[in-house]
C-alpha cells in the first residue's frame, strides 16, 4: 500500500462521501482520476485488505434485532456449516475462533421468531446443534475505523 491508498482508506472510513459519483469525491481529495480510485480500491479488495464499502444501520432504531452465536462445530461439518451460515442474508459477520466454540456469527432479522426460525433450520441442516446464542444486554458504540 502506498500513500494514496491508505488516504483512499482513510477517506472512505470517516468520511465516505454520499454523492452520485462517491468515487470521483474521493479522486478529487486524493489528486488521481475516478477511475485510478476504483482500480486500487478493486486491488485492495483482492488483497483481502477491504472487505467491503457499505452503511452500517443501528438495527434497534430500525425495529430490527440481532444476536451473537457461537457453535461448537466439528472439523468434519466446518466447511458445510460455514457455508450455510454465510448463505443466510442476514448474517452480518462469521469468523472462526481458537476455542470450543470455534464458529461465531452475528445474526439480524425483523424479530426473534425469525432469528429462532434460522437457527433452527441451520441445526437442521447441518448437524451441528451446540449453537449458543448470546442477546445483547448492554450496546457499546466502538469506532471500528483504522489510521492508516
Amino acid at each position: 500500500m502506498d500513500d494514496i491508498d491508505k488516504k483512499i482508506l482513510n477517506i472512505l472510513q470517516k468520511e465516505f462521501p454520499l454523492t452520485e459519483r462517491p468515487f470521483w469525491a474521493v479522486a478529487e481529495k486524493c489528486g488521481i482520476s475516478e477511475d485510478e480510485v476504483i482500480s486500487r480500491v478493486q486491488k485492495l479488495k483482492e488483497k483481502g485488505i477491504l472487505r467491503r464499502i457499505g452503511a452500517i444501520f443501528n438495527g434497534a432504531n430500525l425495529g430490527r434485532v440481532s444476536t451473537l452465536c457461537a457453535a461448537r462445530v466439528p472439523e468434519e461439518k466446518l466447511k458445510n456449516f460455514v457455508s450455510a451460515v454465510n448463505a443466510y442474508s442476514g448474517v452480518t459477520h462469521n469468523y472462526l475462533r481458537n476455542n470450543d466454540y470455534n464458529v461465531w456469527f452475528t445474526v439480524n432479522a425483523a424479530n426473534r421468531k425469525e432469528i429462532a426460525r434460522f437457527l433452527a433450520q441451520l441445526k437442521e441442516n447441518t448437524g451441528v446443534i451446540d449453537i449458543l446464542e448470546m442477546n445483547a444486554v448492554r450496546t457499546f458504540k466502538i469506532d471500528a475505523s483504522f489510521e492508516m
